[in-house]
């Protein structure tokens, strides 16, 4: 059986490691952390579970087809529910606009804020389809290798007006600003700027509303769990604390990797799930790159980092429902201040997660698990953590204070915060980019690093950082791009032979 070594257990290793293992091939994931999931990671603490990153499934189908793939059944290994509603957008005026999958009532959402905008919101909507239909259905798991590839789908980008940004493309529609708020922060899930986005990414209104919003029951973390488990069940293995230095080469050809404790690992083929930019810029054995040199990643834009509050009450706030997002008083002026003048504004944006809600078995009796996430500029910024940390969670609590839940830090019993510092030299993400490179137009499709390595031969790439991106059916769907670059492993080991 040929040995496929794949580089990190984040949902693109794991998900590539199920794949391969149902092609034939024998796989060994390692990670540097002491437990799989990368940014899907699970901490548990004083009796709280905290998942680490991802919390929303909007794309249940991927899940679906990943395990169909290996022969199991999806719903035999995760629990899945549906949230009805999605979620609560409240404004700084303490109105809201409440998501949900009712067309009946999402209508009359719109209408209560700008009757005149019903019309506008419908129109956005089947746009929003036909652009899922084609950005995700046709074009999501084609690998662009070449830029013939590129050049064969310029009608189809120019169909879809992928030129346009999002907030652009909703604006086209909708007149209140309110509503071109609601309709355009979803590429901030994925890393995006709303106003630099393509308008690809309107395809997650439609997603959204077609196929839900779901939890997995005991957290994020239970969907990495059982990845582990199918992986070992094909006879893989998953080996954490494995810190991997470097991919090994010879004569161009991916061979293996070597450990930081000077271990090597002979692979046939390897499979990077690091961040595309760690990988090219301090993973490669033997020099310098032709495409993805240290300069060139340098200049490419990057997504924004995020700073993350996790902390469990002795008590339960009952009227705080599972997923908000809490919108500050400035809209583009504050997506400005982190994407592009990179500092970190007196005002701020938070998406509040309290699974609880929902799960009450990630707490103990009685109390609530929460999370409070800020986008904030990625180290391009120079912003010092160390010395801001407590200064900004002392600010986002006296938000969440002012807004939704007066109080509430008098019944916190555990805490932790993750800061651009923890992405960058935990999770090895250049820059502490959060999502890899940003999902603007030049940098999507051929324009990403590619899954299948342009200069090194058997070595693949899976993650947010190549096609199609980031967000958790985007990971996923990098995964299954391998299928259409790798060989099956009788074929390969035939080829070989």
């Amino acid at each position: 059986m040929p040995h496929a070594v794949i580089v990190g257990a984040g949902l693109g290793g794991l998900a590539a490691a199920m794949r391969l293992g149902a092609r034939g091939y024998r796989v060994t994931v390692l990670d540097r952390l002491a437990v799989p999931g990368g940014r899907a990671t699970v901490f548990k603490q004083d009796g709280f579970t905290f998942d680490a990153g991802p919390t929303i499934i909007t794309a249940p189908f991927v899940l679906e087809e990943l395990w169909k793939f290996t022969g199991r059944n999806f719903y035999d290994d995760v629990k899945l529910k549906a949230l009805e509603p999605f979620y609560t957008i409240r404004f700084d005026d303490g109105d809201t606009f409440t998501n949900q999958s009712d067309v009946v009532a999402m209508r009359q959402e719109v209408a209560r804020i700008s009757p005149d905008d019903v019309a506008g919101y419908e129109n956005f909507m089947r746009e929003s389809e036909a652009i899922y239909k084609i950005g995700f259905e046709k074009l999501g798991h084609v690998p662009f290798l070449s830029l013939g590839s590129m050049a064969a789908i310029v009608p189809e980008l120019l169909k879809l007006k992928a030129w346009q940004s999002v907030h652009a493309h909703v604006a086209s529609h909708v007149k209140h600003p309110k509503l071109r708020m609601a309709l355009s922060f979803h590429p901030l899930f994925v890393g995006g700027n709303p106003f630099r986005a393509t308008s690809v990414y309107s395809m997650i209104a439609y997603l959204e509303r077609q196929f839900g919003v779901h939890c997995a029951m005991g957290g994020t973390g239970a969907i990495v769990q059982a990845m582990v488990k199918v992986i070992e069940a094909q006879g893989g293995e998953v080996l954490c604390n494995s810190d991997v230095a470097e991919i090994t080469t010879s004569q161009g050809r991916a061979t293996g990797v070597r450990l930081k404790n000077g271990e090597r690992v002979a692979a046939d083929i390897v499979v990077s799930n690091a961040c595309a930019a760690h990988t090219y810029n301090n993973l490669i054995a033997g020099g310098a790159q032709k495409r993805w040199t240290k300069r060139k990643l340098a200049k490419a834009r990057h997504s924004m980092s995020l700073f993350v509050w996790y902390f469990g009450t002795n008590k339960k706030f009952e009227n705080v429902p599972h997923h908000t997002i809490v919108m500050g008083p400035r809209y583009r002026e504050l997506i400005d201040d982190i994407f592009e003048n990179k500092i970190l504004a007196n005002d701020m944006s938070l998406y509040l997660h309290r699974p609880t809600a929902t799960d009450p078995s990630l707490a103990p009796t009685g109390c609530d698990s929460f999370y409070v996430l800020s986008p904030v500029p990625n180290q391009d910024s120079k912003l010092d953590w160390k010395a801001l940390e407590e200064k900004y969670r002392v600010a986002i609590a006296k938000r969440l204070h002012e807004t939704m839940m007066p109080g509430f830090e008098n019944h916190i019993v555990t805490q932790r915060v993750m800061t651009p510092l923890n992405f960058e030299h935990d999770l090895l993400s250049y820059k502490g980019a959060a999502f890899g490179l940003e999902p603007v137009l030049t940098q999507s499709a051929w324009f990403r690093p590619h899954n299948k390595s342009e200069e090194i031969e058997n070595l693949f790439l899976v993650g947010a950082g190549t096609h199609p991106g980031a967000g958790v059916p985007g990971v996923l769907s990098t995964a299954r791009v391998l299928d259409l670059v790798v060989p099956d492993a009788e074929a390969f080991a035939h080829a070989r032979s």
